[in-house]
C-alpha cells in the first residue's frame, strides 16, 4: 500500500517575478478595483519593516500591508508558532475546545478593557463585526444601528452598509437598518467649531438629537471605530467616546467599540478606547491580534451580552472560527508585545518621533493641511490652499498630485498608504526611530518635488 504521507518534496511555489505577474493578472480577480487597468506590484520577500518588489527594489513598508503587521514582517517568534502549531494540530472544527484557541482568548481578554471577558473568533473584522451586530440586535432585541459618515467596518453586506465611506455606495440599498451621523473632525468640522472642546460637546449634541428622532427604543447598537482609521485617523476628542457611553447608557444601547484597526497597540495603547478610559459592551478586533500571519478576527463580549446565551442558542458559527494556526499566531503576537514593551515603543514613537518631525514637515510645505495621530498611526491631510481647506484630491477619488507623491515616495524608498487626499504613515509597531525618520525624510523630498513640479 502506497503511503500517502511519506514524500517530503517541498511544495513551495517558487516563481520568476515576470511569471508571477502574468498569472496574477489572468487569474486573480483584485478587490476594490477595476481589473483592465491593473498593474499589482510584486512582493518578492520581506523582512522587519521591509518589503522587496518584483525589480529587487527594498521598500520601508510604511503600510504595515493594510495595517496589519503590527510586529513587522517575518518575526521569528510568530513564524515559529505557526510551524510549531502545524507540526502539532493543523485545524480542527471550533466545537472542539483546542490549547491554542483557549490561550489565545485569555491573553486577549487579559488586555481588554472592564468585563469584556470572552471572546468569539471570527476570520477578520467585517465579521468581527457582522456578529457583534447579531449579538446586539439579539441581546436588545432592536434592530437599527447607528454608524458615523468617515467609516469603514468592512465588505460584507452589513458590515459594508454600516461603513461611512464611498465603497459603501455600490452596495447600499438602506435596507440593512443603519443610521450614518457625523462623528467628531474638527479640521472638516459639521458643527462649526473652533475648538476641540467645541467639536467634542457639538457632535455629542447630534447624535443624542439623532437618537431622539430615529426612537432610542428601536437602536440596537452604536458601532464606532475607537479612531477611523482608512477614513483619516481622525483622534476623537477627550470626552467624545466617554459622552457616545454615557448615551448608551441612558437609552440601553449596546456599545460597540470597533478596534480592527487602532487595536493591540497602533494606537499606542493596547486599545484605542483607553485614550479616554470608556469601557464598550462589545469590542471588535482582528488585523493587529496576530500581526495577520494568519486571518484571524472576534468579538470581546462583556458578561451581561455573555448571559444572554446562556440558555439561548446562539445562531452564528464560523468553519474557522479560533482556527488553531490562526491563534496560535496571536499567543505568539501577544507575548512578543509584552515581553518587548511594543505598545510603549509604538507610543514613545508617537510622541517623541511621528508628532514632531510631522509637525516640522507641516511648517516647510503648503499641501499639509494637517498633520494628526498618535502611537504609530498617522494621517498627513493634503490641500491645495489652506485657508480653502480644498482637498488635493476629492472624496472617494485621486489626483495627479497625490499619485505623484506616492510615486516619488515608491522611487526613494518608502512604501506609503494613501487614501484620496491623505498620506498615511502606518509602519510596523517595531519601526525604528531611524526608520520613522527616514520616513518622514523621504516623504519630505516627494512633496518637493511634487510642489516644484506643479508650480
Amino acid at each position: 500500500m502506497t503511503d500517502l504521507h511519506s514524500d517530503t518534496r517541498s511544495d513551495l511555489v517558487q516563481l520568476s517575478p515576470e511569471d508571477t505577474h502574468a498569472l496574477d493578472r489572468r487569474h486573480v480577480f483584485h478587490s476594490w478595483s477595476a481589473q483592465g487597468a491593473l498593474d499589482p506590484m510584486v512582493i518578492t520577500k520581506a523582512e522587519g519593516s521591509h518589503v522587496w518588489d518584483g525589480a529587487g527594489n527594498r521598500l520601508l513598508d510604511f503600510t504595515s500591508q493594510l495595517v496589519f503587521t503590527n510586529l513587522g514582517h517575518q518575526h521569528p517568534r510568530i513564524v515559529a508558532a505557526i510551524q510549531e502549531q502545524a507540526a502539532h494540530l493543523c485545524t480542527v472544527a471550533p466545537q472542539h475546545a483546542n490549547a491554542a484557541r483557549s490561550e489565545a482568548a485569555r491573553l486577549i481578554t487579559s488586555h481588554t478593557p472592564g468585563d469584556l471577558n470572552r471572546v468569539f473568533f471570527t476570520n477578520g473584522g467585517a465579521d468581527a463585526n457582522e456578529h457583534a451586530v447579531r449579538m446586539a440586535r439579539l441581546h436588545t432585541g432592536r434592530h437599527k444601528v447607528l454608524t458615523t459618515y468617515r467609516s469603514y467596518h468592512g465588505g460584507t453586506h452589513l458590515a459594508v452598509n454600516m461603513t461611512g465611506d464611498p465603497r459603501r455606495w455600490a452596495s447600499d440599498h438602506g435596507s440593512a437598518g443603519t443610521v450614518h451621523f457625523f462623528g467628531p473632525f474638527l479640521y472638516r468640522s459639521r458643527f462649526h467649531a473652533t475648538t476641540e472642546a467645541e467639536e467634542c460637546e457639538r457632535a455629542l449634541a447630534h447624535l443624542a438629537e439623532l437618537i431622539a428622532m430615529e426612537g432610542p427604543q428601536t437602536i440596537a447598537a452604536i458601532v464606532l471605530e475607537s479612531i477611523p482609521g482608512t477614513a483619516g485617523i481622525m483622534v476623537p476628542p477627550p470626552g467624545y467616546l466617554s459622552g457616545v457611553r454615557e448615551l448608551c447608557d441612558q437609552h440601553g444601547i449596546v456599545l460597540v467599540a470597533d478596534e480592527v484597526m487602532a487595536g493591540f497597540g497602533r494606537a499606542g495603547r493596547w486599545f484605542a478606547v483607553e485614550l479616554d478610559d470608556v469601557v464598550p459592551d462589545l469590542l471588535t478586533f482582528a488585523k493587529g491580534v496576530n500581526s495577520g500571519y494568519v486571518p484571524l478576527g472576534g468579538v470581546a463580549i462583556n458578561d451581561e451580552i455573555a448571559a444572554t446565551f446562556d440558555d439561548r442558542v446562539y445562531p452564528g458559527g464560523l468553519t474557522y472560527s479560533g482556527h488553531p494556526l490562526a491563534c496560535a499566531a496571536a499567543v505568539a503576537t501577544i507575548r512578543a508585545m509584552e515581553d518587548d514593551r511594543v505598545v510603549e515603543h509604538a507610543a514613545a514613537l508617537g510622541e517623541e518621533i511621528f508628532r514632531p518631525g510631522l509637525v516640522e514637515l507641516a511648517d516647510r510645505h503648503p499641501w499639509i493641511g494637517e498633520v494628526r495621530g498618535t502611537g504609530a498611526f498617522w494621517a498627513i491631510e493634503l490641500v491645495r490652499d489652506r485657508e480653502t481647506r480644498e482637498p488635493l484630491a476629492p472624496y472617494g477619488g485621486a489626483s495627479p498630485e497625490v499619485s505623484g507623491v506616492v510615486a516619488a515616495c515608491k522611487r526613494r524608498g518608502m512604501l506609503p498608504f494613501v487614501n484620496f487626499n491623505r498620506i498615511h504613515l502606518v509602519p510596523p509597531l517595531t519601526a525604528s526611530a531611524s526608520e520613522v525618520r527616514e520616513a518622514i525624510e523621504v516623504l519630505d523630498e516627494a512633496l518637493s518635488e511634487v510642489e516644484q513640479q506643479a508650480s
